[in-house]
């Protein structure tokens, strides 16, 4: 009866993820006001005291006189992102200062709470964050490094490592390293590219971890089990990547009911700054500290039974 209930509640959720799919954006951005303003600002640059150069079109943009760069495909689709990413912004500013005289509480866009930008910075607080998280993962895969390199014994006839996970903790740290480097950049600038570089390095952190997790559990040290362990998760997260990156992602219907698990804890953005999952980023920092000591008790645990079996 447990897993048939579970199952009857999962179904439940993606139904109710397909039913939210039928309406697109969230609660801000089909404001009409919002809108409204979004259209005059990306047509005339100007939002109130504010005006965005990038908006501006080259009758106006004295920004960068008509240079031969002003042509180049690139520079524009890059300004043209600028534009819509600054308008989205302002505007999303204005409509809250406007809901907030009204005694009304705020709403997201685009599905995000309004954040206070700092410079180009668009989540700031998510930003150092996630560049704190990648800072542990480095000083922790330096020490494990140390660790196994220096400080243990290395075996007499290779002067390799006795710990036979030792590549597969490198491989880890890149990985980990090269998601918080990623989720850094998207929370500073979130555009079309800098989000599905996010999702894809998550994903692939997630589908490794999986992996390593599964061979360190089951103690699997012969490399023809590890690939074959490995083979289906690999598949699987290089087709989950491939269809992030080249497929147009519904994220309602998708994370519909996955978010509908998480309301209960979500909250708009405390002082402008401080939400959810910005809190969620914090937790993790001294988790990373607890779980590369993990990885180095593991290390120094495993290279004295190797060694005690040797002697």
């Amino acid at each position: 009866m447990g897993g048939s209930g579970w199952i009857v509640r999962l179904a439940s959720l993606l139904a109710l993820g397909l039913v939210l799919g039928s309406a697109e954006g969230s609660l801000g951005d089909a404001d009409p006001r919002y809108r409204t303003c979004l259209k005059e600002c990306q047509t005339t640059g100007i939002i109130g005291d504010n005006i965005i150069s990038h908006c501006q079109n080259k009758e106006n943009d004295t920004s960068v006189g008509g240079s031969w760069y002003d042509q180049e495909q690139i520079y524009m689709q890059w300004k043209q992102l600028n534009c819509r990413t600054d308008c989205r912004y302002f505007c999303m500013m204005q409509r809250e200062g406007e809901r907030q005289s009204l005694g009304m509480t705020p709403v997201k866009y685009h599905g995000k709470w309004p954040f206070l930008r700092i410079s180009v910075f668009q989540e700031p607080l998510s930003t150092a964050l996630s560049a704190i998280n990648l800072l542990m993962h480095f000083t922790g895969w330096i020490s494990f490094f140390l660790l196994v390199k220096y400080k243990l014994p290395l075996r007499p006839q290779t002067k390799r490592t006795y710990y036979e996970y030792t590549s597969l903790w490198h491989i880890y740290a890149i990985l980990s390293m090269n998601a918080w480097f990623w989720s850094s950049i998207f929370h500073t600038r979130d555009i079309d590219l800098t989000e599905k570089l996010d999702y894809s390095s998550a994903v692939a952190l997630l589908g490794y971890s999986l992996i390593l997790s599964l061979l360190r559990a089951f103690n699997v040290k012969d490399e023809a089990t590890r690939v074959m362990f490995a083979a289906p998760i690999l598949a699987f997260v290089t087709t989950h990547i491939l269809y992030l990156n080249f497929y147009e992602l519904d994220y309602v219907v998708f994370g519909g009911s996955l978010a509908m698990l998480l309301e209960l804890y979500d909250f708009p953005p405390y002082m402008g700054y401080a939400d959810a999952h910005s809190l969620w980023h914090a937790s993790t920092i001294p988790l990373t500290y607890v779980w590369w000591s993990f990885i180095k008790d593991d290390a120094e645990f495993r290279t004295s039974m190797l060694i005690k079996k040797a002697k």
